[in-house]
């Protein structure tokens, strides 16, 4: 399970890298350096594995796809394109920005969420409140079928939420991203959140592929998996041939619907302008502030429906009981 605190150490150690680097220090060293790092030891494992491969004499590019690891396609693919033009300390500063932000987006979502999920476990283990009763005026038998009750319902509420952790989880095949995908793409504001976050990471990968002299055909096709959506992968591969016959992509995005149409407004004014590299720039700082800002405000607004519905029901179910109470006090009497 990826945490915030493990893609702040990604992002810590990217920036040494880049760090040095820029500094002139060389790759295997920069690696043994940063490996003796206590706050990286959970990625001395693969940092080892990488420094022998580059030892034996494969290329870093070879030697991440050896050893992989915990590194997504992503960082090899923006690593990979580092290496081959000259530009590795900037791939890692980008890899660097690009986790921490993740990491602060997610811590951000988890304090927006505590008042939430604190409400939401008093809500259940109050609920239903005769059963809550039971369990301190009954009997034995009340207790037991309270804990009972209480084991199922927490039982389901934590097994729903590692269920779309684990289903979240990038290292998945991909039937299964295309699924899930598929279900995000059915909710308001986080199916464009995670669009422009995709989008973010297309423009970056297209960036550093295009600076280092690669072929158009295989930039696109090595942005859209560095991107992390299965349909935009999907679509793309399609554009090959119709490359080759002399389509250019600023045509090609124009022709797509999944392209918003200022992505593809400013990539063919780049294109026609031969400034593409400052567009992509633009792009990917555009894209991803906004996918995070759309997210942001997905978060608060699942929040606010969450703690209202919950509320709701606490309300609901108090006055239930005591109405019940005083009801059946009335009849008794």
């Amino acid at each position: 399970m990826v945490t915030p605190a493990e893609l702040n150490r990604r992002a810590e150690l990217y920036n040494q890298l880049g760090s040095m680097i820029a500094a002139g220090v060389p790759l295997v060293k920069a690696l043994e350096m940063v490996s003796r790092n206590a706050s990286v030891r959970g990625s001395r494992k693969t940092i080892s594995g990488l420094v022998e491969n580059l030892q034996a004499g494969f290329t870093f590019t070879d030697s991440m796809k050896r050893v992989q690891g915990w590194m997504s396609e992503f960082d090899i693919a923006l690593l990979s394109v580092g290496e081959e033009s000259g530009r590795l300390d900037v791939s890692f500063k980008l890899l660097s920005n690009y986790y921490a932000t993740r990491a602060q987006i997610i811590r951000d979502t988890i304090s927006s969420l505590t008042t939430t999920i604190m409400t939401l476990h008093v809500f259940l283990f109050l609920v239903p409140i005769p059963l809550f009763v039971g369990l301190i005026m009954g009997t034995d038998a009340q207790r037991s079928a309270f804990f009972v009750e209480k084991i199922i319902a927490f039982g389901a509420l934590y097994g729903i939420v590692f269920f779309f952790i684990f289903a979240c989880q990038g290292n998945r095949g991909e039937r299964w991203r295309s699924a899930v995908e598929a279900i995000f793409e059915t909710v308001p504001l986080l199916r464009t959140a995670r669009k422009y976050l995709v989008l973010s990471r297309l423009a970056a990968a297209l960036d550093a592929l295009t600076n280092a002299g690669v072929s158009v055909t295989k930039s696109w096709e090595l942005s859209a998996a560095a991107a992390g959506s299965p349909r935009l992968n999907r679509e793309i591969f399609e554009w090959k041939r119709q490359i080759e016959d002399g389509m250019t992509p600023a045509d090609l995005i124009n022709q797509s619907h999944y392209f918003p149409e200022m992505f593809a407004n400013l990539y063919q004014s780049g294109e026609i302008s031969g400034k593409l590299d400052e567009t992509l720039d633009r792009l990917h700082v555009y894209y991803q502030e906004e996918g995070f800002r759309t997210l942001r405000l997905f978060i608060r607004i699942m929040n606010g429906i969450i703690y209202g519905i919950v509320v709701v029901l606490v309300a609901k179910t108090v006055i239930g009981f005591y109405v019940g109470s005083i009801t059946a006090a009335v009849n008794n009497f």
